[in-house]
């Protein structure tokens, strides 16, 4: 090897899978999407609060079975007195120790949120991440449906404020209604994990694969993978399906509607006690509480008998009653027994916030889950050992920005800010005055910065467009002397190396791309500029 010849790098720049990087455009229509989140979610009375990225093991529990994996999900290491810590994999355990740990101190119901990183020890795949962010609400301390009524209706008040309305659905359902299914059939409980994950893939395999993936051969897809199945009979596999799918057909994401003898009719069979809650709505509304009344009357028909079903029918009731008064319809906020939320610690209702993107040719078609929640009342009990009721909702935030994207949603299109003003500097030996312009403009409230490099003008120039800068400042030897600075419009500038115009409206564009002012004048020229992009 010669002596002039380049080193080879010892360390090759690589990103671990599972992890992704992000840019100035995706961060700030990212942030500005989470703010509407934020205003929502305080709106409806919740408070911040921040839990650290790293708990001890034995604090998250193990609510995220991995097999492949050694560290059953969650990543972990040892600290130096010998104690099992892992990065949180959600941020509801977290929020479950803070309110144990501080029981005493805290309003209850506490109702607080949280935004953060989560971490998941899992192989990665397309969609699927080792760290991603969560925002999260809950309330602690409140066993009544209404919480839980509360919480649906802030999720769809958030999708709403996002700009999804027409968009989305917030589908619930009860772990009770599940549970006391696989209770009354006797399916065992090392087998109900598998049970509960082939349902929650029923809306994109259909009934069918579904039946394989419950059954003893399980399924195989195109790709020749084979997912073992949950072992079931055809009694257990039949009794699983009859409940998921005791829902009515829906026409699109809209209950069919009715006419106002249907519902009168409607409103004669409710118990006298449930009709005064009522009053006479436009036919998309009576359509929104039929269709909930529907699955309601299916699931009594078929599952009343099991006691842990009625009691989740009966909650689901009530939360279907709570949110219509309050003015929302099937196609917000709808039941759904198909609904499946895959941790161990849901004890009640469960949500699933899904959304609908149009195809090119206009059909619409579902995005999937962008959030979910439900009721755990057990597991703030694990550090008290006494039951503690709490329900909450998770927003995953990754998923839901994909989704605006999608959608060309205004929450996240045009949110990235222009690039700041840069000064150039042309003389090394005056790089205070060239500071003491950028100091002024920054204490006027304007972004910008000083070039640092050692380039010349033209590559100066060919930074601030890689910067999105709308403008710079340059000042030579020339308009110092003359007690002035020289302002660059990049915008026009570019206009007008972009193709020939006529001649006066050329000279026009020209004059106003670059000028001279004075010094003094420099803040209120730049804001001028700016202003023309804004």
């Amino acid at each position: 090897m010669t002596a002039d010849a380049p080193k080879k790098p010892n360390v090759k720049a690589r990103l671990p899978r599972g992890l992704g990087d992000r840019g100035p455009a995706d961060l700030a229509a990212e942030r500005k999407m989470m703010e509407k989140v934020r205003e929502v979610y305080e709106r409806y009375g919740f408070e911040a609060v921040e839990t650290p990225f790293i708990e001890y093991t034995e604090a998250l529990g193990k609510f995220l079975p991995d097999t492949d994996r050694p560290n059953e999900g969650v990543f972990s290491f040892q600290d130096d007195d010998e104690q099992w810590m892992s990065l949180r994999y959600d941020l509801t355990a977290p929020l479950a120790r803070y309110v144990a740990e501080n029981f005493d101190a805290l309003p209850k119901p506490y109702r607080s949120y949280r935004a953060g990183w989560v971490f998941r020890n899992e192989k990665p795949g397309p969609g699927r991440f080792r760290q991603f962010m969560q925002f999260d609400a809950d309330t602690v301390g409140a066993s009544s449906p209404a919480a839980d009524a509360e919480i649906c209706m802030m999720a769809a008040d958030t999708l709403e404020a996002l700009g999804l309305r027409g968009k989305y659905v917030i589908k619930v359902n009860n772990r009770k209604l599940l549970d006391g299914v696989m209770d009354s059939v006797r399916i065992p409980i090392e087998k109900r994990l598998a049970v509960l994950r082939a349902i929650d893939k029923l809306d994109r395999l259909g009934i069918a694969e579904v039946t394989l993936l419950l059954g003893l051969l399980g399924r195989t897809d195109g790709s020749g993978d084979h997912t073992k199945g949950a072992g079931l009979d055809e009694n257990q596999i039949e009794a699983i399906l009859s409940l998921v799918t005791s829902a009515p057909l829906m026409v699109g994401r809209d209950s069919e509607f009715l006419t106002k003898a249907e519902f009168k009719s409607w409103m004669l069979s409710l118990p006298e006690s449930e009709r005064g809650q009522f009053q006479f709505h436009e036919p998309t509304g009576w359509a929104g509480l039929i269709s909930n009344h529907k699955t309601l009357l299916n699931l009594e028909k078929r599952f009343a008998a099991e006691a842990l079903c009625s009691e989740g029918i009966r909650e689901l009731r009530e939360i279907s009653l709570l949110t219509y008064a309050a003015g929302y319809r099937a196609n917000n906020i709808r039941i759904d027994p198909s609904v499946v939320r895959g941790l161990e610690y849901y004890t009640g209702p469960v949500f699933e916030a899904e959304l609908f993107v149009a195809d090119e040719a206009g059909k619409s078609i579902s995005f999937g889950s962008v959030g979910g929640g439900g009721r755990y009342d057990g597991l703030v009990g694990r550090f008290r050992g006494e039951p503690v009721p709490a329900t909450g909702f998770s927003i995953g935030v990754s998923r839901l920005f994909a989704a605006l994207k999608a959608v060309k949603s205004n929450t996240v299109t045009g949110a990235a800010k222009p690039g700041p003003v840069v000064v150039l500097v042309l003389d090394k030996d005056r790089l205070g005055d060239y500071q003491k312009l950028v100091t002024t403009l920054r204490h006027a409230g304007i972004r910008a910065e000083m070039y640092l490099g050692s380039a010349g003008m033209n590559a100066q120039l060919k930074y601030a467009d890689k910067r999105g800068s709308l403008c710079a400042v340059i000042q030579g030897s020339n308009e110092r002397e003359k007690g002035e600075v020289m302002i660059r419009d990049l915008v026009l500038g570019a206009q007008l190396a972009g193709g020939a115009k006529e001649r006066a409206d050329y000279l026009e564009l020209r004059q106003k791309a670059q000028f001279p002012v004075a010094v003094d004048g420099l803040v209120v020229a730049v804001k001028e500029v700016l202003a023309r992009h804004s």
